[in-house]
């Protein structure tokens, strides 16, 4: 079904993500992944990643994970202190959370750990404990994350008690600084890197590249010769999986209009730190970057986005303000 819309593209990363993948046997990805080598053309480095819950993590599945073909294994740390993991109703405890990295730092030769700061009543001295934890096990990738409450969720109708604004960026800004006093490089909002060790799979939302999203709450994003598309997938697994049988699990398509690609582009592009090229605009839109100026021009004088040497770039007070930053690009 989807096959046809990607053919003959060469796929440069596979990502295993969303819910916990990791629940899957070593059977199932190696089928899978089989699959999609008879279907595309799969570059023969490409990135695989595999997002694990550390409250999932068996060392015989790590095994059968790295033969089925994952080379690089994100971990859903969240914290490495038993209370606040216990107030974030995570499956895992600390002990769990340590053991799980350890084992996927001596599995894997590329290991992600997603961690969490400004989380109910955290202190200061709590957050930056967390950032040396994960420091002292010396991944070459980590994600750090504000806390924040999704609709629909029982923090969202009970908030608990959580840091101030001023707390949460003394946070932020102490765990920047740890991070780059230990050669990890911030090359995106929450995500830092060891020389080389970005993560391309992400690199590739961010420059706004193609993607295809397959399974329940999958989204894609494909361009092609007239227009970009986006397109989801039903949520729920059985709604999925009654469409997909029937042979069409789409269940929205849409073109996105010229006016909302510069929006989209930007809202992508402006959460590296070191920016884009401004011809990466034309290349991934089909539209001239004169059409943003204005925009560019605003956000210039609030001090939020530098233009230099062909290349766009938001400033710290950009970084810290993105969201003012990206609602100048809204038409």
């Amino acid at each position: 079904m989807a096959t046809p819309k990607v053919w003959g593209r060469k796929i440069k990363s596979v990502f295993f993500g969303g819910g916990t993948p990791s629940l899957f046997s070593p059977e199932a990805f190696d089928k899978i992944l089989s699959q999609v080598r008879a279907l595309t053309p799969l570059e023969y480095d490409a990135e695989i990643t595999l997002e694990a819950n550390p409250g999932t993590v068996d060392i015989a599945n790590f095994i059968g994970y790295k033969q089925a073909g994952v080379n690089r294994l994100s971990l859903g740390i969240q914290s490495f202190n038993a209370d606040y993991l216990k107030a974030l109703g995570r499956i895992h405890d600390d002990q769990q959370a340590i053991a799980a990295a350890e084992l996927a730092l001596t599995t894997f030769e590329r290991v992600n750990f997603d961690v969490m700061y400004a989380l109910p009543s955290q202190t200061l001295a709590h957050a930056l404990q967390d950032a040396k934890q994960a420091i002292a096990l010396n991944p070459d990738h980590l994600s750090f994350y504000h806390l924040t409450l999704e609709p629909n969720t029982p923090f969202y109708h009970t908030p608990p008690s959580l840091p101030d604004d001023d707390l949460s960026s003394d946070m932020q800004i102490e765990i920047e600084a740890l991070l780059a006093l230990h050669g990890y490089e911030h090359y995106e909002t929450s995500a830092f890197a060891k020389k080389g060790k970005q993560a391309r799979h992400n690199l590739n939302y961010w420059q706004f590249g193609d993607y295809l999203g397959i399974g329940a709450g999958a989204h894609s994003k494909l361009s092609f010769h007239d227009k970009i598309t986006r397109e989801t997938r039903p949520k729920h697994p059985n709604a999925y999986m009654a469409q997909a049988i029937s042979g069409n699990a789409v269940e929205r398509a849409w073109a996105i209009s010229p006016d909302e690609l510069g929006f989209e582009f930007m809202m992508n592009a402006l959460r590296l730190i070191d920016g884009v090229p401004v011809n990466l605009f034309q290349q991934r839109t089909g539209l001239n970057i004169n059409i943003l100026n204005t925009a560019i021009k605003k956000a210039q004088s609030k001090g939020l986005l530098v233009v230099d040497h062909g290349n766009m770039q938001p400033t710290l007070l950009g970084q810290r303000f993105l969201n003012e930053l990206l609602e100048l690009f809204l038409v």
